[in-house]
Protein backbone atom coordinates (compact mmCIF):
# COMPACT_ATOMS: atom_id res chain seq x y z
CA UNK A 1 0.00 0.00 0.00
CA UNK A 2 1.21 3.38 -0.73
CA UNK A 3 2.01 5.83 1.87
CA UNK A 4 -0.89 8.65 1.92
CA UNK A 5 -0.97 11.38 4.89
CA UNK A 6 -4.20 12.49 6.36
CA UNK A 7 -6.76 13.61 3.60
CA UNK A 8 -7.97 16.78 5.15
CA UNK A 9 -4.47 18.58 5.00
CA UNK A 10 -4.98 18.57 1.14
CA UNK A 11 -7.87 21.59 1.44
CA UNK A 12 -5.45 23.16 3.88
CA UNK A 13 -2.65 25.89 3.35
CA UNK A 14 -0.39 28.13 5.46
CA UNK A 15 -1.55 30.86 7.21
CA UNK A 16 -1.81 34.13 4.13
CA UNK A 17 -1.02 36.42 7.34
CA UNK A 18 1.67 34.77 8.48
CA UNK A 19 3.01 34.48 4.87
CA UNK A 20 2.66 38.32 4.35
CA UNK A 21 4.06 39.18 7.70
CA UNK A 22 7.42 36.93 7.46
CA UNK A 23 7.81 38.98 3.97
CA UNK A 24 6.86 42.02 5.39
CA UNK A 25 9.77 41.79 8.11
CA UNK A 26 12.05 40.83 5.45
CA UNK A 27 11.50 44.62 4.23
CA UNK A 28 13.30 47.29 6.30
CA UNK A 29 11.24 50.09 7.37
CA UNK A 30 7.63 48.10 6.47
CA UNK A 31 4.40 48.99 8.55
CA UNK A 32 3.24 46.15 9.65
CA UNK A 33 -0.45 45.61 9.25
CA UNK A 34 -0.83 42.15 9.40
CA UNK A 35 -0.98 40.48 12.67
CA UNK A 36 -3.13 41.78 15.28
CA UNK A 37 -0.08 42.78 17.95
CA UNK A 38 -0.79 45.53 20.62
CA UNK A 39 2.04 48.82 20.13
CA UNK A 40 3.10 47.96 24.34
CA UNK A 41 4.70 45.59 25.72
CA UNK A 42 3.20 42.70 28.88
CA UNK A 43 3.58 44.86 31.76
CA UNK A 44 6.56 44.68 33.84
CA UNK A 45 5.39 42.96 37.04
CA UNK A 46 3.73 40.12 34.83
CA UNK A 47 7.39 39.64 33.60
CA UNK A 48 8.96 39.70 36.43
CA UNK A 49 6.81 37.15 38.20
CA UNK A 50 7.70 34.55 35.20
CA UNK A 51 11.69 35.53 36.93
CA UNK A 52 10.10 34.67 40.16
CA UNK A 53 8.51 31.27 39.20
CA UNK A 54 11.77 29.99 38.08
CA UNK A 55 14.13 31.52 40.37
CA UNK A 56 11.72 29.26 42.75
CA UNK A 57 12.39 26.75 40.44
CA UNK A 58 8.83 26.25 38.92
CA UNK A 59 9.56 24.10 35.99
CA UNK A 60 8.10 21.09 36.70
CA UNK A 61 4.90 19.36 35.25
CA UNK A 62 1.85 20.85 36.35
CA UNK A 63 -2.02 20.32 36.51
CA UNK A 64 -3.02 19.46 32.89
CA UNK A 65 -5.98 22.28 32.72
CA UNK A 66 -3.90 24.89 34.75
CA UNK A 67 -3.10 25.67 38.41
CA UNK A 68 -5.74 26.14 40.49
CA UNK A 69 -4.83 29.93 41.23
CA UNK A 70 -4.69 30.81 37.41
CA UNK A 71 -8.32 29.06 36.61
CA UNK A 72 -9.49 30.86 39.94
CA UNK A 73 -8.33 33.87 38.66
CA UNK A 74 -9.83 33.00 34.98
CA UNK A 75 -13.42 32.70 37.31
CA UNK A 76 -13.11 35.90 38.91
CA UNK A 77 -12.16 37.67 35.42
CA UNK A 78 -15.32 36.12 34.19
CA UNK A 79 -17.55 36.74 36.64
CA UNK A 80 -16.98 40.63 36.31
CA UNK A 81 -18.37 40.10 32.95
CA UNK A 82 -21.48 38.41 34.06
CA UNK A 83 -20.08 34.62 32.94
CA UNK A 84 -20.32 32.38 35.23
CA UNK A 85 -18.01 29.43 35.30
CA UNK A 86 -16.19 27.54 38.11
CA UNK A 87 -12.87 27.28 38.13
CA UNK A 88 -13.59 22.88 37.25
CA UNK A 89 -14.99 24.31 34.25
CA UNK A 90 -12.28 26.08 32.68
CA UNK A 91 -9.05 24.96 30.66
CA UNK A 92 -5.78 26.46 30.21
CA UNK A 93 -4.64 26.38 26.89
CA UNK A 94 -1.66 27.49 24.33
CA UNK A 95 -3.63 30.50 23.35
CA UNK A 96 -7.20 31.01 21.84
CA UNK A 97 -5.66 29.11 18.97
CA UNK A 98 -6.07 25.97 20.90
CA UNK A 99 -9.01 26.81 23.08
CA UNK A 100 -10.54 27.10 19.66
CA UNK A 101 -9.52 23.52 18.09
CA UNK A 102 -10.24 21.89 21.36
CA UNK A 103 -13.72 23.32 21.31
CA UNK A 104 -14.56 22.56 17.87
CA UNK A 105 -13.21 18.95 17.91
CA UNK A 106 -14.99 18.08 20.99
CA UNK A 107 -18.08 18.94 19.44
CA UNK A 108 -17.60 18.01 15.61
CA UNK A 109 -18.09 14.50 13.88
CA UNK A 110 -16.89 14.56 10.33
CA UNK A 111 -19.60 15.82 8.22
CA UNK A 112 -20.80 18.23 10.59
CA UNK A 113 -21.44 21.76 9.61
CA UNK A 114 -19.99 24.92 11.02
CA UNK A 115 -22.01 28.13 10.42
CA UNK A 116 -19.51 31.34 10.96
CA UNK A 117 -20.63 34.96 9.89
CA UNK A 118 -18.13 36.47 7.56
CA UNK A 119 -15.78 38.11 6.41
CA UNK A 120 -13.99 36.15 9.50
CA UNK A 121 -10.62 35.01 10.70
CA UNK A 122 -9.23 32.60 8.60
CA UNK A 123 -8.71 29.93 11.45
CA UNK A 124 -12.24 28.59 11.87
CA UNK A 125 -12.55 27.29 8.18
CA UNK A 126 -9.13 25.47 9.02
CA UNK A 127 -9.88 24.26 12.29
CA UNK A 128 -13.33 22.66 10.45
CA UNK A 129 -11.41 21.36 7.87
CA UNK A 130 -9.10 19.24 9.87
CA UNK A 131 -11.72 17.67 11.64
CA UNK A 132 -13.18 16.50 7.94
CA UNK A 133 -16.39 19.06 8.55
CA UNK A 134 -17.73 21.81 6.68
CA UNK A 135 -17.66 25.29 6.97
CA UNK A 136 -20.67 27.42 6.17
CA UNK A 137 -20.17 31.37 5.41
CA UNK A 138 -23.14 33.11 6.37
CA UNK A 139 -22.39 36.61 4.48
CA UNK A 140 -23.10 39.55 6.78
CA UNK A 141 -21.85 42.37 4.72
CA UNK A 142 -25.16 43.05 2.93
CA UNK A 143 -26.73 43.55 6.86
CA UNK A 144 -23.84 45.66 8.10
CA UNK A 145 -22.04 42.99 9.23
CA UNK A 146 -24.77 41.95 12.05
CA UNK A 147 -26.54 38.47 12.19
CA UNK A 148 -29.98 38.77 10.71
CA UNK A 149 -32.37 35.44 11.66
CA UNK A 150 -33.83 35.27 8.27
CA UNK A 151 -29.60 34.79 6.80
CA UNK A 152 -28.88 32.41 9.50
CA UNK A 153 -31.84 30.41 9.22
CA UNK A 154 -31.58 29.83 5.00
CA UNK A 155 -27.75 28.60 7.01
CA UNK A 156 -29.21 25.64 8.59
CA UNK A 157 -29.26 21.87 7.37
CA UNK A 158 -29.89 18.60 9.19
CA UNK A 159 -25.98 18.63 9.70
CA UNK A 160 -25.33 21.97 11.47
CA UNK A 161 -23.54 21.20 14.76
CA UNK A 162 -22.24 24.77 15.27
CA UNK A 163 -21.95 28.76 14.82
CA UNK A 164 -18.94 30.67 15.45
CA UNK A 165 -19.59 34.39 17.33
CA UNK A 166 -16.52 36.54 17.34
CA UNK A 167 -17.69 39.85 18.81
CA UNK A 168 -15.70 42.31 18.45
CA UNK A 169 -15.69 40.70 15.21
CA UNK A 170 -11.91 40.20 13.06
CA UNK A 171 -11.58 41.73 11.02
CA UNK A 172 -14.60 44.05 10.66
CA UNK A 173 -14.19 45.48 14.09
CA UNK A 174 -18.19 44.81 14.25
CA UNK A 175 -20.16 44.55 17.57
CA UNK A 176 -22.81 42.15 17.42
CA UNK A 177 -26.01 44.18 18.58
CA UNK A 178 -28.98 42.55 20.47
CA UNK A 179 -31.01 41.13 17.21
CA UNK A 180 -28.39 39.52 16.22
CA UNK A 181 -27.56 37.73 19.39
CA UNK A 182 -30.91 37.24 20.14
CA UNK A 183 -30.81 35.61 16.76
CA UNK A 184 -28.46 33.25 17.31
CA UNK A 185 -30.07 32.31 20.97
CA UNK A 186 -33.16 31.51 19.07
CA UNK A 187 -31.21 29.35 15.90
CA UNK A 188 -28.97 27.46 18.72
CA UNK A 189 -32.64 26.87 21.21
CA UNK A 190 -34.45 25.35 17.82
CA UNK A 191 -31.58 23.57 16.33
CA UNK A 192 -29.91 21.80 19.25
CA UNK A 193 -26.31 23.56 17.94
CA UNK A 194 -23.10 24.96 19.69
CA UNK A 195 -22.51 28.15 19.78
CA UNK A 196 -18.73 28.83 20.23
CA UNK A 197 -17.78 32.20 21.43
CA UNK A 198 -14.41 33.45 20.46
CA UNK A 199 -14.59 36.29 22.70
CA UNK A 200 -10.66 37.30 22.49
CA UNK A 201 -11.68 40.90 21.91
CA UNK A 202 -14.40 41.33 24.69
CA UNK A 203 -12.05 43.86 26.60
CA UNK A 204 -11.75 45.63 23.79
CA UNK A 205 -15.18 47.44 23.41
CA UNK A 206 -15.49 51.33 24.49
CA UNK A 207 -18.87 52.03 24.30
CA UNK A 208 -20.77 53.80 27.48
CA UNK A 209 -22.68 50.52 28.29
CA UNK A 210 -20.37 47.98 30.05
CA UNK A 211 -20.43 45.44 27.19
CA UNK A 212 -22.10 42.01 28.05
CA UNK A 213 -21.41 39.09 25.49
CA UNK A 214 -23.48 36.13 24.36
CA UNK A 215 -22.79 33.79 27.13
CA UNK A 216 -23.49 36.50 29.48
CA UNK A 217 -26.60 37.46 28.16
CA UNK A 218 -28.09 33.89 27.52
CA UNK A 219 -26.76 31.16 30.66
CA UNK A 220 -30.16 29.62 29.61
CA UNK A 221 -27.97 28.16 27.04
CA UNK A 222 -25.39 27.24 28.93
CA UNK A 223 -25.10 23.62 28.16
CA UNK A 224 -24.38 24.45 24.36
CA UNK A 225 -22.10 27.53 24.95
CA UNK A 226 -18.42 27.37 24.52
CA UNK A 227 -16.19 30.29 25.79
CA UNK A 228 -12.60 31.25 24.24
CA UNK A 229 -10.82 33.74 24.84
CA UNK A 230 -7.31 34.76 25.70
CA UNK A 231 -4.35 36.93 27.12
CA UNK A 232 -2.90 38.07 23.66
CA UNK A 233 -4.36 41.31 22.96
CA UNK A 234 -5.88 42.91 26.17
CA UNK A 235 -2.24 41.99 28.14
CA UNK A 236 -0.35 42.80 25.01
CA UNK A 237 0.76 38.54 25.45
CA UNK A 238 0.72 37.73 22.09
CA UNK A 239 4.05 35.72 21.79
CA UNK A 240 3.06 33.74 25.58
CA UNK A 241 0.01 31.87 23.75
CA UNK A 242 -2.03 31.64 26.41
CA UNK A 243 -5.16 31.32 26.41
CA UNK A 244 -8.81 29.88 27.97
CA UNK A 245 -11.86 27.81 26.89
CA UNK A 246 -14.52 27.43 29.47
CA UNK A 247 -17.90 25.52 29.16
CA UNK A 248 -20.46 23.58 31.34
CA UNK A 249 -18.75 20.74 33.23
CA UNK A 250 -20.11 17.94 31.66
CA UNK A 251 -18.31 19.57 28.17
CA UNK A 252 -15.19 20.94 29.84
CA UNK A 253 -14.87 17.33 31.23
CA UNK A 254 -14.54 16.12 27.55
CA UNK A 255 -12.62 18.51 26.42
CA UNK A 256 -10.02 18.07 28.88
CA UNK A 257 -9.21 14.99 27.06
CA UNK A 258 -8.54 16.68 23.87
CA UNK A 259 -6.49 19.22 25.41
CA UNK A 260 -4.07 16.55 27.41
CA UNK A 261 -3.27 14.53 24.43
CA UNK A 262 -2.63 17.59 22.75
CA UNK A 263 -0.35 19.64 24.46
CA UNK A 264 -0.49 17.84 27.97
CA UNK A 265 -0.70 22.07 29.82
CA UNK A 266 0.87 25.14 29.44
CA UNK A 267 3.81 26.01 30.73
CA UNK A 268 4.37 25.81 34.20
CA UNK A 269 6.40 28.71 34.67
CA UNK A 270 3.73 31.26 33.58
CA UNK A 271 1.32 30.68 35.50
CA UNK A 272 1.29 32.71 38.08
CA UNK A 273 2.31 35.85 35.62
CA UNK A 274 -1.10 35.13 33.45
CA UNK A 275 -2.91 35.23 37.05
CA UNK A 276 -0.63 38.23 37.78
CA UNK A 277 -2.29 40.10 34.33
CA UNK A 278 -5.74 38.96 34.95
CA UNK A 279 -5.57 40.67 38.54
CA UNK A 280 -4.40 44.03 37.45
CA UNK A 281 -6.35 46.62 40.06
CA UNK A 282 -6.28 49.14 37.20
CA UNK A 283 -8.47 47.41 35.00
CA UNK A 284 -10.64 46.33 38.13
CA UNK A 285 -10.39 49.93 38.85
CA UNK A 286 -12.05 51.18 35.57
CA UNK A 287 -14.71 48.74 35.60
CA UNK A 288 -16.26 49.07 39.07
CA UNK A 289 -16.17 53.08 38.27
CA UNK A 290 -17.89 52.51 34.96
CA UNK A 291 -20.54 49.49 36.79
CA UNK A 292 -21.32 51.33 39.90
CA UNK A 293 -20.11 54.79 39.64
CA UNK A 294 -21.72 55.37 36.25
CA UNK A 295 -18.71 57.03 35.10
CA UNK A 296 -18.55 57.29 31.01
CA UNK A 297 -15.35 54.81 30.21
CA UNK A 298 -13.87 58.12 28.48
CA UNK A 299 -13.22 59.63 31.41
CA UNK A 300 -12.66 56.40 33.69
CA UNK A 301 -9.87 55.31 31.04
CA UNK A 302 -8.13 58.72 30.66
CA UNK A 303 -8.20 59.44 34.63
CA UNK A 304 -7.39 56.44 36.31
CA UNK A 305 -4.46 55.62 34.56
CA UNK A 306 -2.95 58.96 35.64
CA UNK A 307 -4.24 58.67 39.22
CA UNK A 308 -2.28 55.05 39.09
CA UNK A 309 0.89 56.81 37.99
CA UNK A 310 0.59 59.22 40.35
CA UNK A 311 0.02 56.83 43.67
CA UNK A 312 3.04 54.84 41.94
CA UNK A 313 5.10 57.11 43.84
CA UNK A 314 4.70 54.56 47.28
CA UNK A 315 5.70 51.48 44.87
CA UNK A 316 8.89 53.47 43.88
CA UNK A 317 9.58 53.98 47.60
CA UNK A 318 9.21 50.55 48.58
CA UNK A 319 11.41 49.30 45.19
CA UNK A 320 14.15 52.32 46.79
CA UNK A 321 14.26 51.93 50.12
CA UNK A 322 14.49 47.65 49.88
CA UNK A 323 16.82 47.61 47.22
CA UNK A 324 18.70 49.47 48.76
CA UNK A 325 18.78 47.77 52.41
CA UNK A 326 19.36 44.57 50.44
CA UNK A 327 22.52 45.91 49.25
CA UNK A 328 23.66 47.57 51.88
CA UNK A 329 23.30 44.07 53.46
CA UNK A 330 25.32 42.28 51.02
CA UNK A 331 27.90 45.23 51.98
CA UNK A 332 27.92 46.56 48.26
CA UNK A 333 29.19 49.71 48.11
CA UNK A 334 26.22 52.75 47.93
CA UNK A 335 28.03 55.77 46.50
CA UNK A 336 25.66 59.01 45.21
CA UNK A 337 26.10 57.61 41.81
CA UNK A 338 24.56 54.43 42.99
CA UNK A 339 21.61 55.39 44.82
CA UNK A 340 20.44 58.54 42.31
CA UNK A 341 20.49 55.70 39.42
CA UNK A 342 18.93 53.28 42.03
CA UNK A 343 16.30 56.06 42.02
CA UNK A 344 15.50 56.20 38.63
CA UNK A 345 15.15 52.43 38.19
CA UNK A 346 12.80 52.30 40.94
CA UNK A 347 10.77 55.18 40.06
CA UNK A 348 10.63 53.76 36.64
CA UNK A 349 9.86 50.21 37.69
CA UNK A 350 6.83 51.91 39.77
CA UNK A 351 5.16 53.23 36.73
CA UNK A 352 5.54 49.90 35.17
CA UNK A 353 4.10 48.18 37.88
CA UNK A 354 0.70 50.07 37.05
CA UNK A 355 -0.59 48.80 40.31
CA UNK A 356 -0.39 45.06 40.61
CA UNK A 357 -0.56 43.57 43.72
CA UNK A 358 2.59 42.49 45.14
CA UNK A 359 4.34 43.91 41.93
CA UNK A 360 6.57 45.55 43.90
CA UNK A 361 7.96 42.67 46.08
CA UNK A 362 8.25 40.49 42.69
CA UNK A 363 9.76 43.75 40.59
CA UNK A 364 12.51 44.34 43.51
CA UNK A 365 12.67 40.22 43.71
CA UNK A 366 13.95 40.41 40.25
CA UNK A 367 15.99 43.33 39.90
CA UNK A 368 17.54 41.85 43.09
CA UNK A 369 18.43 38.59 41.90
CA UNK A 370 19.92 40.17 38.77
CA UNK A 371 22.99 41.83 40.48
CA UNK A 372 23.23 38.75 42.74
CA UNK A 373 22.02 40.49 45.71
CA UNK A 374 21.11 38.67 48.81
CA UNK A 375 17.79 37.95 48.60
CA UNK A 376 17.17 35.57 51.40
CA UNK A 377 15.64 38.61 53.69
CA UNK A 378 12.80 38.95 51.83
CA UNK A 379 11.08 36.13 52.67
CA UNK A 380 10.87 38.11 56.25
CA UNK A 381 9.72 41.09 54.41
CA UNK A 382 7.20 39.80 52.46
CA UNK A 383 4.30 39.12 55.19
CA UNK A 384 4.82 42.27 56.13
CA UNK A 385 4.49 44.30 53.42
CA UNK A 386 1.40 42.11 51.94
CA UNK A 387 -0.25 43.98 55.06
CA UNK A 388 1.02 47.24 53.55
CA UNK A 389 0.36 46.47 49.97
CA UNK A 390 -3.66 45.25 50.98
CA UNK A 391 -4.32 48.82 52.98
CA UNK A 392 -2.50 50.56 50.08
CA UNK A 393 -4.18 49.32 47.43
CA UNK A 394 -8.05 49.10 48.36
CA UNK A 395 -6.92 53.13 49.89
CA UNK A 396 -5.39 54.12 45.96
CA UNK A 397 -8.60 52.46 44.56
CA UNK A 398 -11.37 54.12 46.57
CA UNK A 399 -9.36 57.16 46.33
CA UNK A 400 -8.88 57.57 42.18
CA UNK A 401 -12.70 55.97 41.74
CA UNK A 402 -13.31 59.43 43.95
CA UNK A 403 -11.49 61.57 41.52
CA UNK A 404 -12.93 60.03 38.53
CA UNK A 405 -16.07 60.14 40.02
CA UNK A 406 -15.87 64.10 40.75
CA UNK A 407 -14.11 64.28 37.36
CA UNK A 408 -17.10 62.81 35.41
CA UNK A 409 -19.81 64.43 37.81
CA UNK A 410 -18.39 67.75 36.29
CA UNK A 411 -18.20 67.25 32.91
CA UNK A 412 -21.56 66.36 32.68
CA UNK A 413 -22.34 69.72 34.41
Amino acid sequence: MALTLNESLNNLQLSGIRRITAKAKQKPGCILLTLGEPDGNTAEPVKACVAASLAENDTHYPPNNGKDFLREAIARTMEARGVHYAPDEIIATCGATEALFVALTCVMNPGDEVIVPTPAFGLYESIVTLNRGVFVPLDTRADAFQIRAAALDATASERTKAIVLTSPNNPTGCVYDEESLAAVAAFAAQHDVYVICDDVYANLVYDDAPYRGFACRYPELRDRVIVCDSFSKPYAMTGWRLGWVAADASIAAEMAKIHQYMVSSVPSFVQRAAACALEHTLPVTMQTAEDRLGVSNQVSRFVLPICTTINMNGCAAFILVTSLFLMQNGGMPLPWTTMILWLFISVISAVGNAGVPMGCYFLTLSLMSGINAPIGIMGIILPIYTIIDMIETAENVWSDSCVCAMVDRDLKR
